[in-house]
């Protein structure tokens, strides 16, 4: 048995997990763009929550896909 065999996660699922670390970081960068008080505009209460959402959503797929 290699040390390949042992892995959890294929290549494509790490590459995967790091797209959707990457979506969640831009999540939350563009809610912190937002100039309205406390962010309560439309990037920190509509678009950026759902860009961590779709970041998130990703990183689920990535974790239940085979090698």
């Amino acid at each position: 048995m290699t040390n390949k065999e042992k892995l959890p996660f294929g290549k494509a699922n790490y590459s995967i997990m790091l797209a959707g670390i990457a979506v969640i970081l831009i999540g939350l960068f563009i809610m912190s763009l937002d100039k309205e008080e406390f962010g309560f505009g439309f990037l920190g209460l509509t678009l950026g929550p759902l860009v961590v959402l779709a970041g998130f959503t990703i990183e689920f797929f990535a974790i239940l896909r085979k090698k």
